[in-house]
């Protein structure tokens, strides 16, 4: 089950990055991390609701205070995460800007392992170091005449903070010891709900311009928060039944998909290593799968 939720999330998380690049042309890097967030609290909450509402025995779990401190965690790391990955939108183009951020199935697998106790066997990891490759290849990273500092920098840190947001919404999902759905939605409702909560309180506060353009472009917004909702609600889902680093890993067929956008949509030429590339996310989806 975690791998067509993984799909569904990779194919929602494609969608969404390229909403978030066109948003990112006219709205502050705040504001663009915001319309990931702003109407997914709804659809969050509403969902939870549902499941209840289907299930009317289904108990509300206890919330130890370890599920608090992940939650927040994962909230801050993402939003991070998302601020910095906006930003490679204008140091590079569409598809380097969102490759770079996809070392985090590697850094998953790394911070897993020393800090969380994941066991990954030898096939696993194979596959989660050919699918860094992959990414590798198809960013172009490879060209480091073509990398500035700032863009690593970015990159890498946009990673490491992803990485950490989903080793921190695991290990919420497993405080609740519920069923994975009722686990994975009350942890999608809770982090999307503090990071929409505190976004808008701080640019209240202090760019209340910025919350006048999402105003401005309620379309753009909107069809952000659905994307990234059902991308969320896939991730959240698939973590709750596996490791991050594997689906993570099997999450980088996404990239095909980026690749597709790069071309397609924003008119930017695809290379030998990209094809590459993609077969080298094939491989690496398989050994994850057969791990």
């Amino acid at each position: 089950m975690w791998i067509w939720f993984t799909l569904l999330a990779a194919v929602a998380q494609a969608g969404r990055n390229a909403f978030q690049k066109q948003l990112s042309q006219d709205v502050p890097v705040l504001g663009v991390t915001l319309a990931r967030f702003l109407y997914a609290v709804p659809l969050a909450v509403g969902y939870l609701c549902v499941l209840y509402q289907q299930d009317t025995s289904l108990e509300v779990p206890d919330f130890p205070l370890l599920f608090y401190v992940y939650v927040i965690g994962a909230s801050l790391a993402q939003i991070l995460a998302t601020s910095l990955m906006v930003k490679l939108f204008h140091l590079k183009n569409y598809a380097i800007g969102v490759g770079l951020a996809k070392s985090e199935a590697v850094l998953a697998a790394i911070l897993g392992v020393c800090f969380f106790g994941v066991d990954i066997h030898f096939i696993g990891w194979i596959g989660v170091l050919l699918g860094g490759v992959a990414i590798f290849l198809m960013t172009g990273s490879g060209n480091l005449r073509q990398l500035s500092w700032k863009t690593l920098f970015l990159g890498i840190g946009s990673g490491l903070s992803f990485a950490l947001t989903s080793l921190w919404v695991r290990e919420a999902s497993l405080q609740l010891h519920s069923h994975y759905l009722i686990s994975a939605a009350w942890v999608l409702a809770s982090v999307i709900s503090f990071e929409a909560l505190l976004l808008v309180g701080y640019l209240a506060w202090r760019d209340k311009q910025t919350l006048v353009k999402l105003w401005q472009r309620p379309k753009l917004v909107i069809l952000t928060s659905l994307f990234s909702f059902l991308g969320s609600f896939g991730w959240f889902n698939a973590m709750s039944l596996n490791h991050v680093a594997f689906v993570k890993t099997l999450g980088q067929v996404e990239i095909f998909l980026i690749l597709m956008i790069s071309s397609f949509i924003f008119k930017e030429r695809l290379k030998l290593q990209d094809f590459v590339g993609l077969i080298l996310v094939v491989v690496a989806a398989i050994l994850v799968v057969w791990q």
